[in-house]
This record gives structure tokens, sequence and C-alpha cells, in this order.
């Protein structure tokens, strides 16, 4: 008798020209683009806030946070609400494709291109038919130091009126 084979469900989504997957699990909701409020002295890929159901969530660019060219929003342009290191955060993309489901062994290591940094932040690569997605591992999309600068800038948010 064989054991079951793991399955993972993930979310495909689109910045620039790359595809990206992350764990279906990280995402609670896929919401249509709004320009955040802007906040001040914040990092370029800080892009604001957000109100969703009467919470103040930041918004992060992922074009801007992975170093890709940044573009003018579009009515493609989507929000997807996740869980990044155990804080609700916004992450601006430019479109969400579907639910793909995997097994696990599916996802293979980062290649050696992904250096440094950037390899923290990736579970690895998986194809689907003909396409190559990165994986994110969107807990650790933030370092605790950005997350600190992003909670601090939120809490000067909330001091405003």
């Amino acid at each position: 008798m064989t054991a079951p084979v793991e399955r993972r469900q993930l979310v495909t989504f689109q910045a620039g020209d790359e595809l990206f997957a992350a764990d279906i699990f990280l995402v609670e909701r896929v919401l249509r683009w709004e320009a955040p409020r802007l906040l001040p002295n914040v990092a370029a890929w800080l892009r604001g806030v957000i109100d969703n159901a009467g919470r103040t969530i930041p918004v992060v660019d992922l074009r801007g946070r992975l170093s890709l060219p940044d573009a003018t929003a579009t009515e493609r342009w989507r929000i997807l609400l996740i869980t990044a290191g155990g804080t609700l955060v916004g992450m601006a993309v430019d479109a969400v494709h579907e639910v793909i489901t995997v097994g696990a062994d599916a996802i293979e290591a980062p290649p050696a291109i992904y250096r440094g940094l950037a390899q923290e932040y990736l579970q690895g690569v998986v194809r689907h038919g003909e396409r190559l997605f990165v994986v994110l591992d969107l807990e650790h999309l933030l370092t605790s130091t950005e997350r600190l600068a992003m909670e601090r800038a939120m809490q000067g948010e909330g001091t405003r009126g």
C-alpha cells in the first residue's frame, strides 16, 4: 500500500511579467484594486493603507518588494489579504489567475539564481502545465525589521484623525 500524496493548493498571481504562487491558507481574500492612502516617510514598497471591514491594513507593492519595474494600476490589479509573519497585510499584484492543486513534491527547491535575501522568501518553483510559478513564502516576505517599520508607520496613521 502506498502513502497518499500530500496535495497543496496555491493561489497564482502575477507581478510584471513574472508568475507567482502562494499557499491558499495564507490568503484571506482577494480584493479589487483600490488606491491605498499614502503614508509619509515609509519604504517605497509600502504603498499605503486601505480600510477593509473596519481594519486598517498596510499594502505592500509586490513589484517594489521584489525590485520589479513600477507600473500604473489597471483594472486587473488586485490586493491579496495575506498573513505575513503573523501580520495581516495587503499585497498589490497585477492580476490573480486561479487556484491550482499540486502534489507537495511538485515544488522544487529555488534555483541557484536566487541568492541572499530573496531566497529567504521563496519556497521554490512549481510547473503547472506550460507555466512556471515562483512559490513565495509569505510568512517571510517581510523581514522582522521591515515589519517593525511598517507597524511604526501604522501607529502614526492611527494617531491622525
